[in-house]
């Protein structure tokens, strides 16, 4: 039996009559598809062929609260259980300028709509089918280097990715972060948000898909969007986000370390075939002797992050 068959059994057996199931990319845990049931309606599906989990009820409620506290466009969750999640159907981004004008503005209203006292969510979630630790934290360096860079490093291919030294220099960034990254309130962000998590509706406007949420600093969203392959409309959406949120001064030269988290969960799941190793190497290349770091001004370490 194909994927696509067990997934439409799984959809039958949860009361959808499906009809065709086309296969939809489902990134590195799940099973997707695109569903005409019977009577013509289209939606969207995923199912686990692994261990019943809870990634999709935890997908489902970082949908619902990007919606509901930040104004966010996302799917309208139809089922979410551990085995089966079902969406309303949404359609490929049109990718020109004013699209990515529109994600700007939402995501910028989302960042300034949902400022936090604290770093993290009121639940652990996802990246991929690894465990994303989201315990609560009053400072947004200490959660930036515990629980999204030094999280990593005792996974076994991380672990084998890089020799000591390297590895040192990993530490040795994380402690410099107050220095690195200025304090900034926390907000609730995507937390995954590369360019193929944006999709449209019907009209055109963008969808927020795949999260994994918690309150960070705003600039690790736009990170992901800067850092990964992105489509050359997609400038126009940081200039469009800075008119909206001025962002501070050295926003640029802080994207590459803080997809740090992004690359070392590339490595994590089997996936490094497009150098993300080689990305890591490059960010901790001025940590790579005791007491180096890059030169610049030194930051007060704030609660506040």
């Amino acid at each position: 039996m194909s994927n696509e068959e067990i997934l439409a059994d799984r959809l039958r057996a949860a009361g959808y009559a499906a009809k065709e199931v086309e296969k939809a990319a489902g990134g590195v845990v799940a099973v997707a598809g695109l569903v005409t049931l019977q009577d013509g309606t289209e939606i969207f599906a995923k199912t686990l062929l692994g261990p019943d989990r809870d990634i999709f009820p935890v997908e489902s409620t970082g949908l619902s609260e990007l919606r509901a506290l930040g104004g966010a466009n996302t799917p309208e969750v139809l089922l979410a259980s551990p085995r089966l999640l079902v969406l309303e159907r949404m359609r490929p981004r049109p990718d020109d300028g004013r699209f990515w004008e529109q994600l700007a503005h939402m995501l910028a209203a989302l960042h300034a709509s949902t400022v936090s006292d604290r770093f993290g969510w009121h639940r652990d979630g996802w990246l991929g089918r690894m465990r994303q630790d989201n315990t609560w934290e009053p400072d947004g360096h200490t959660f930036f280097a515990e629980r999204r860079i030094l999280r990593w490093l005792p996974e076994p291919l991380v672990e084998a990715a890089f020799d000591r030294e390297e590895r040192q220099a990993l530490e040795r960034l994380c402690a410099a972060l107050p220095e690195l990254v200025p304090p900034q309130p926390p907000c609730l962000t995507h937390g995954d948000l590369w360019q193929e998590n944006v999709v449209a509706t019907a009209a055109g406007a963008p969808v927020l898909i795949d999260p994994a949420v918690s309150y960070n600093w705003p600039e690790v969203d736009l990170s992901m969007l800067w850092c990964s392959p992105r489509v050359a409309a997609a400038d126009r959406f940081f200039a469009v986000y800075r008119e909206v949120a001025p962002l501070q001064d050295g926003w640029e030269e802080r994207m590459p370390l803080l997809h740090l988290r992004e690359l070392l969960s590339v490595i994590a799941h089997d996936d490094d075939d497009w150098g993300a190793a080689e990305a890591v190497r490059k960010v901790i290349a001025p940590f790579r002797r005791t007491g180096a770091s890059p030169a610049g001004p030194r930051r007060t370490r704030e609660s506040a992050g």
